[in-house]
């Protein structure tokens, strides 16, 4: 069976959570760094993308780390004191941002875990999809920029550019996107 690493990283300044934190996630299904850093989290999640992130809150100084990074792909976990947890889990909703409570028991830290790879799953699924949909934005709007220099140049309707680029590209034996810029470098 092939398991899957997933990437954490993990910003905090309490060492008992340190320690929780690496006694659970462990390789080969985490690969796992630690800073009690804030800086030098957001400078580790700018040079690679992590599953996820989890911040403590440290005096406030999470919730900033965590909202900075909270564009990332990662799917990023707060850590909130319980006193803070309403107040701050509203605030970071927003952001896309899970927040749980502190402290917590083993069992909840792990489901939560398994819960944002779960998240993380899907994150990756629509990024997947986004890609795909941005690709082929593009090669439409290659292929209508043809048209138009068809039919501006060669005074054909939109229908004959459209079929003048499918017939070509099937005789040819070459995608629709590759005579479109063919026809963008001759005409544009």
């Amino acid at each position: 069976m092939i398991v899957d690493t997933h990437s954490v990283l993990v910003a905090t300044k309490d060492r008992q959570l340190s320690s929780l934190v690496e006694a659970m996630l462990v390789a080969p299904v985490f690969e796992t760094k630690i800073t009690g850093d804030f800086n030098e989290a957001r400078r580790l999640s700018s040079e690679r993308t992590y599953n996820i992130i989890l911040a403590d809150y440290a005096d406030g100084a999470g919730v900033d780390f965590a909202s900075d990074v909270s564009d990332s792909l990662s799917t990023v976990l707060l850590l909130a004191p319980q006193a803070l947890y309403e107040e701050t889990s509203y605030r970071m909703e927003g952001f896309g941002i899970i927040t749980l409570a502190t402290p917590f028991d083993n069992f909840a830290f792990y489901s939560s875990i398994k819960a944002a790879i779960a998240v993380q799953y899907k994150v990756q699924a629509l990024s997947r999809q986004t890609v795909k949909l941005k690709i082929k934005m593009e090669e439409i709007r290659l292929v209508n920029r043809a048209k138009m220099l068809l039919m501006q140049f060669l005074k054909m309707t939109e229908q004959e550019a459209h079929r003048y680029i499918e017939k070509e590209a099937m005789d040819r034996g070459m995608k629709k996107t590759s005579i479109a810029e063919e026809v963008i470098r001759t005409y544009g």
